[in-house]
């Protein structure tokens, strides 16, 4: 059985070769990369939506040369130490992109002795084809996050990493006391790439929210700097992030001038935890 239900119907999909189905008959092709597309064309507002060739690839260089290597260990050990108890943890990865820190999780579950299972959800099928080749024991998604594919109370551990949160669902799909690692920018993460994109930069907005369902147990600072020693890492970077979209024409010209940056990254891992008999009212 696969770890997703059917998104027409919310029965569970039986894995074959090449063919997802439910019982009801409703049939997902698994691509010759190994994701099955669940995203219905209601959901569906753009012909490729999501991150793009150029920015999965980006992300993929950038990431694989280990820059961002300090916030995937402590989400190893974070993920580690909360699921000691669990024997069989079910992992989801909400915007899950490429599979970096898919990967990573589930292999510090296995390395820790758990039989653990993973699965990734993302809207972008250039991210995904990358995911299903780089985690093969895992089962990858084109999806939102806003409706997953998945069955109630089915994970034990929901990590979503600068992606658009859907508490709801998030709250839905983990099992009771379950764990929901959040991911976001601290706020000076790469500020001395923004000092260069931007006459003005701007702070992150940090905030600590309490989302109706969760417990908040706290939250893992992660700071630490990087040197971006070529261009190709320093454009890599850029097209990774939102800036790519909205920076003016004399920053990147003046990014494009730079052969290195030496620039600090912050990330603050926020830990909830589901509650156990959520208000009757949050889930109307």
């Amino acid at each position: 059985m696969s770890l997703f239900c059917c998104p027409i119907c919310s029965a569970g999909l039986t894995r074959g070769e090449r063919v997802s189905s439910c019982p009801r008959g409703h049939t997902f092709d698994i691509a010759s990369s190994g994701y099955v597309h669940l995203l219905p064309p209601n959901q569906k507002h753009a012909k490729h939506p999501g991150d793009d060739k150029e920015m999965v690839a980006a992300r993929a260089a950038f990431l694989e040369k280990g820059y961002y290597s300090a916030l995937l260990s402590a989400l190893q050990n974070k993920a580690a130490e909360l699921l000691a108890p669990t024997a069989s943890p079910v992992l989801i990865d909400s915007g899950c992109g490429e599979g970096y820190y898919t990967e990573g999780l589930f292999r510090a579950l296995t390395q820790a002795g758990h039989t653990a299972k993973a699965a990734g959800v993302d809207i972008s099928k250039f991210a995904l084809k990358r995911a299903a080749k780089r985690l093969k024991e895992g089962e990858f998604s084109v999806a939102s996050a806003y409706h997953l594919p998945l069955p109630d109370g089915c994970a034990d551990l929901l990590t979503n990493i600068f992606s658009p949160l859907a508490a709801k669902e998030f709250l839905r799909i983990l099992k009771p006391e379950g764990y929901f690692l959040y991911t976001v920018p601290s706020a000076l993460h790469l500020w001395e790439l923004k000092a260069l994109l931007y006459d003005v930069p701007y702070e992150n907005p940090v905030r600590q929210e309490n989302y109706p369902g969760f417990l908040w147990l706290g939250a893992i600072p992660v700071r630490a700097a990087i040197t971006l020693d070529s261009r190709e890492d320093l454009m890599a970077l850029f097209h990774m992030t939102p800036y790519a979209w909205k920076t003016p024409k004399a920053g990147i010209a003046r990014l494009r001038e730079q052969i290195s940056l030496k620039t600090q990254i912050g990330f603050d891992v926020h830990i909830y935890q589901k509650i156990s008999v959520p208000s009757k009212d949050f889930l109307r």
